[in-house]
């Protein structure tokens, strides 16, 4: 059964459209990744998934419960973590999860209970007030606060948007103990890294439409698979070196004089560098570096995103 499903969802503000029918399947214990430019319509999906919003077309459900008709069991069903902290400053970490128990209804013992299990849980076992905390401390108790009711799915907008690389690889490693847990996360980000490091398959939004989607791998499949990559020292030999690769490599040669690069996509990894590096040498062509790489998310971004943009 998916712990999210959405199919043809749809939001429009007067002539604007947000959403221009979007379609997500969510499989319980994974998470997914929203991957999109500003304005492609990822917050206004994660905000009509949690009730925030009502749709204009289409249906949704989470955690089996349709969020038009059911939005209260919805609500019972998750969590939420947006772009900026919810924390008090004032409060420390555990009463700041003390008091989300009580707003959530838990009773005084239970919210503190659940505050101090939290707190093991996330390493956030620090006495002061939260405004001492680092910014990936203050994501850490976002996260837990997030889950003081333990919900099945999380909703993560943006969760590491301007923290330092440690921070973030902090918020990962949290992250990857929910799922492990049980917990199926829906993730937006712009860090192509993140949904790499995370998401088990993405979805690509641009403008309020998903323009692919799949696993990592698949989606930098799309864009040729491996590729070997070779700068020539030599640049009055660059166009030699191409036509040995091409000869050697069944696919077509891209030059780049500027950088004195030729690429080309392979599909036997080693045998094509070690054939390539073999006629250079008898060539007598010296090469500055040879590498074997496959696509990044980077480029399927790039390659299948409008940076015009559409709604947020």
């Amino acid at each position: 059964m998916s712990a999210v499903l959405a199919h043809n969802l749809r939001k429009t503000y007067g002539e604007k459209t947000a959403l221009d029918g979007i379609d997500l399947d969510v499989a319980r214990g994974t998470v997914c990744g929203l991957l999109g430019p500003n304005g492609a319509g990822k917050t206004t999906a994660v905000r009509i998934l949690t009730t925030l919003l009502r749709p204009s077309g289409g249906r949704a459900e989470v955690a089996g419960f349709d969020v038009t008709t059911h939005p209260r069991q919805v609500r019972r069903n998750i969590g939420l973590v947006g772009q900026h902290a919810a924390v008090d400053e004032v409060l420390t970490g555990r009463q700041n999860l003390e008091l989300f128990g009580r707003l959530y209804h838990l009773g005084g013992a239970a919210a503190k209970a659940r505050a101090a299990e939290l707190l093991e849980r996330f390493g956030l076992e620090h006495k002061g007030p939260a405004k001492e905390y680092s910014g990936g401390m203050r994501r850490r108790l976002d996260l837990a606060a997030g889950m003081i009711l333990a919900p099945p799915v999380l909703f993560l907008d943006e969760p590491t948007t301007g923290l330092d690389p440690r921070s973030r690889t902090e918020i990962w490693r949290a992250v990857r103990d929910l799922v492990s847990g049980g917990t199926t996360v829906l993730l937006t980000t712009q860090y192509l890294e993140e949904a790499d490091q995370l998401a088990d398959r993405i979805s690509v939004i641009d403008a309020g439409r998903v323009v692919a989607e799949g696993t990592p791998d698949e989606l930098k499949s799309k864009l040729g698979g491996d590729r070997l990559d070779v700068v020539v020292h030599d640049p009055a030999r660059l166009a030699e070196a191409a036509e040995i690769v091409g000869r050697l490599v069944p696919g077509p040669a891209e030059i780049d004089r500027d950088t004195r690069h030729v690429r080309v996509p392979v599909s036997e990894r080693v045998r094509s560098l070690t054939e390539v590096l073999a006629a250079f040498a008898a060539a007598g062509i010296e090469a500055e570096d040879v590498a074997l790489r496959r696509p990044t998310l980077d480029e399927v971004f790039l390659n299948l995103t409008d940076a015009g943009g559409g709604a947020r």
